[in-house]
């Protein structure tokens, strides 16, 4: 399985941006995607997450409502929307997926198999 991000942008705050993650080889409907975020010298965090059986999408906290995110298992694809961005959502984002999972567990990094290489988000202030 290979996962290509992109979408990634220069946006000035309260700006969007849509990040798309395109899965290809042998994927399956029923794997968990989430995406990620790591900031210089921070570690890597979850923003969010999607599943289709059981149908559940997880977000963090500090998304607040500003960012959506959906699949389209036939285009095996899953996007971030992201909406009123602030400067402190500057930082490279992945996807990843995850062929087997739990819900309560979906923000785990460890839980994910598959990495795509990541798309920079800068927000300027």
């Amino acid at each position: 399985v290979q996962l290509q991000a992109s979408g990634g942008g220069l946006v000035q705050s309260g700006g969007s941006l849509r990040l798309s993650c395109a899965a290809s080889g042998r994927t399956s409907s029923t794997y968990a995607v989430a995406w990620f975020r790591q900031a210089p010298g921070k570690d890597r965090e979850f923003v969010a997450a999607i599943t289709w059986v059981p149908e559940v999408t997880r977000y963090a906290d500090f998304v607040q409502g500003r960012f959506i995110l959906s699949r389209d298992n036939a285009k095996k694809t899953a996007d971030l929307q992201m909406n009123n961005l602030k400067p402190e959502d500057t930082a490279v984002y992945y996807c990843a997926a995850a062929k087997s999972f739990r819900v309560p567990t979906i923000s785990d990094t460890r839980l994910y198999d598959y990495w795509g290489r990541g798309t920079l988000v800068t927000v300027s202030s």
